[in-house]
């Protein structure tokens, strides 16, 4: 049966994860050049969108709480999407499920999802650049947000290059429930000393088809943020210390949700258990990345 008007429509909003961050020097223009390998986990916030006689914006979830005040970036995604295309009258719902300022990309992904499904449902003809544009105002990982696929982003985040042929990985992001905001976290970055070899090494990823031969690769890399974060948010440390069995353990973004990466989903199921007796009040989620 095919969907009518007011059908609602549930959409994903997955979990980004860095899988490395080689961040560069502050640039003149008050900004940090960078390249990550960004994979994307199987689960995240859930949006859903259905018609109504009136706008209207939701937020549930466990951590609905944490969001505070002021414009959600599903709320500024829809004011500037309804800025080009009239709209009809939405409710939306936002199942808040990722913890925030979280170094997950949560708000973004959230805005980004959004966004793409505005353009399939409302403006299938927009061109793609239009779009990135709109997904740009939600920030650095708005562009990402569009994909939702693994990908290579350089610059300021949306200098975007898919990945084909990406392993599936099986990982477990644990956040010892303490915020780690973006700001403070390049302020002390920018207080350290910079790396000058910044960009990442041959062979690219691209170039990487299993499992074991991508964790290999990340074991080289690094994420420039980590120490940075780490002073600021000492609990990031505990994480990583909790998840050292793992054949990759790396905090994500700007912190301070930190996964550990695992050839076999038994091993991640393990460490998972393992987590939820030791540490019970950190947020740990069972995933795939791809």
């Amino acid at each position: 049966m095919s969907r009518t008007a007011t059908d609602a429509v549930r959409l994903i909003a997955p979990a980004k994860v860095n899988l490395c961050l080689h961040v560069g020097p502050l640039g003149p223009d008050g900004f940090h050049p960078l390249e990550s390998l960004v994979a994307f986990a199987d689960d995240g916030d859930v949006l859903e969108v259905v018609e109504a006689d009136a706008p209207s914006f939701r937020v549930t979830g466990p951590f609905a709480a944490d969001l505070g005040a002021g414009e959600n970036l599903v709320e500024r995604a829809l004011a500037v999407f309804g800025a080009q295309v009239d709209l009809p009258s939405l409710h939306i719902t936002l199942d808040k499920r990722l913890p925030v300022a979280a170094g997950l990309g949560g708000g973004s992904m959230d805005g980004a999802v959004l966004l793409a499904h505005l353009r399939d449902a409302y403006a299938p003809r927009m061109p793609d650049d239009d779009l990135a544009a709109m997904a740009r105002t939600l920030g650095a990982d708005g562009p990402m947000g569009l994909y939702r696929k693994a990908l290579i982003a350089r610059g300021h985040g949306d200098e975007i290059k898919p990945l084909a042929g990406f392993p599936r990985l099986f990982a477990l992001i644990v956040n010892p429930r303490v915020p780690c905001s973006t700001g403070p976290v390049y302020a002390a970055f920018d207080r350290s000393e910079t790396r000058r070899d910044w960009r990442f090494g041959a062979p690219e990823p691209a170039a990487l088809k299993s499992a074991e031969a991508l964790i290999a690769w990340l074991a080289a890399q690094r994420n420039d943020l980590q120490a940075p974060a780490m002073a600021l948010q000492p609990a990031i440390a505990e994480v990583m210390d909790a998840l050292a069995g793992a054949p990759l353990v790396r905090m994500s973004g700007s912190g301070a949700s930190v996964f550990g990466l695992y050839v076999s989903e038994a091993d991640r199921d393990r460490a998972c258990r393992q987590i939820n007796h030791g540490a019970p009040h950190w947020w740990c989620l069972k995933t795939q990345l791809s």
